[in-house]
């Protein structure tokens, strides 16, 4: 666990801190701060990042930043890089709770009104529940460069999306594959339950825990009205758990981009570069929000989907990791000439 999200860059990052320091006439023009922090995946009880904005500022503050959040994609074969990646910008990652109550009673006595019954039909609900389709600029973007040389079915729907954000077809084909569905609207998944107290008694509560990406410019009540529409059961409660701030994307300007270009050209000659929008949440939001442009590149390719990130099997190819190490190695020194 880990191996890609994110303990890759994190050791490419600290192998890069312990070498500058030890490399002798190394005399950056500006501060090179490097921010282990903890709390990333379990920001509700405790983030490193957010904790340091608020008490210790001065310690991380920076013109921009370099985080997680974009690699490279490869062909299917595994064999060819197809493009470079720059995240500007992610999805907020808003949390939702479904809770329903009764009086519950005997399990001998069973009644009409059971709490987890009712709370299952509402996330059918939630599951049916298909948000707008929004195709941003940076994703807008990402599809007309990445489409081409893809190629296939998914590349011509990217193409084609990218010309026309109206063309049903390719959005049809776009949202079949969960490696774009994300991209392009909010989603909301069930993701944990919690329900009754013995196995035989009736359940006086029942909850369900829902995981939802939400899309840049939409706000974490606009999804709560969306979800209670689709439930349309008043005695479903529906609340919005800790709420979370999204924030713009950054401007991707020359000075971040122009090592971009240079290490890719000597890694990758001829390989495009385009922006990209996670779907996942990293502490760039608090970054983001904090007025710290923050950008995602990692230099590190993967055939899309296969690095299967926090699941069991999650890996990293060594060529990739290896790439990665170079690639940041090399803007990091741009960046403090």
């Amino acid at each position: 666990r880990g191996a890609v999200d994110d303990k890759a860059m994190g050791a490419v990052f600290l192998d890069l801190m312990i070498r500058l320091k030890g490399e002798r006439g190394f005399k950056p023009k500006r501060d090179l701060v490097l921010a282990l922090t903890c709390g990333e995946e379990t920001s509700n009880r405790v983030n490193g990042v957010d904790y340091l904005l608020q008490n210790r500022r001065e310690l991380i503050d920076a013109a921009f930043a370099i985080n997680e959040g974009a690699g490279g994609l490869l062909a299917a074969d595994g064999k060819k890089p197809l493009v470079l990646q720059v995240q500007a910008g992610e999805k907020i990652h808003q949390v939702y709770s479904l809770t329903v109550t009764n009086p519950g009673g005997h399990s001998s006595r069973p009644v009409p009104d059971n709490a987890i019954y009712r709370l299952a039909r509402a996330s059918l609900k939630v599951e049916q529940l298909k948000f707008p389709l929004e195709l941003t600029p940076v994703v807008r973007e990402y599809f007309r460069v990445t489409g081409p040389t893809l190629g296939g079915e998914i590349g011509t729907a990217m193409t084609a999306a990218a010309r026309n954000p109206d063309d049903q077809a390719a959005l049809t084909t776009l949202t079949a594959d969960p490696s774009y569905n994300n991209l392009l609207h909010t989603t909301c998944v069930a993701t944990q339950l919690d329900a009754g107290h013995a196995p035989n008694a009736l359940p006086q509560s029942a909850k369900a825990t829902l995981s939802c990406r939400v899309m840049q410019g939409t706000t974490p009540e606009q999804v709560k009205e969306m979800l209670d529409q689709a439930i349309a059961d008043d005695q479903v409660k529906v609340e919005i758990v800790r709420r979370r701030n999204g924030s713009k994307p950054p401007e991707l300007t020359d000075e971040v981009m122009n090592p971009v270009r240079a290490a890719a050209a000597k890694l990758w000659p001829g390989v495009p570069i385009a922006p990209s929008m996670t779907a996942g949440a990293t502490d760039g939001r608090f970054l983001m929000s904090a007025g710290i442009p923050t950008y995602g590149m990692s230099g590190m390719f993967a055939v899309s989907g296969e690095s299967n990130a926090h699941g069991l099997n999650e890996k990293i190819r060594v060529t990739s990791l290896y790439e990665g190490r170079e690639f940041l190695e090399s803007i990091v020194r741009a960046y403090t000439k």
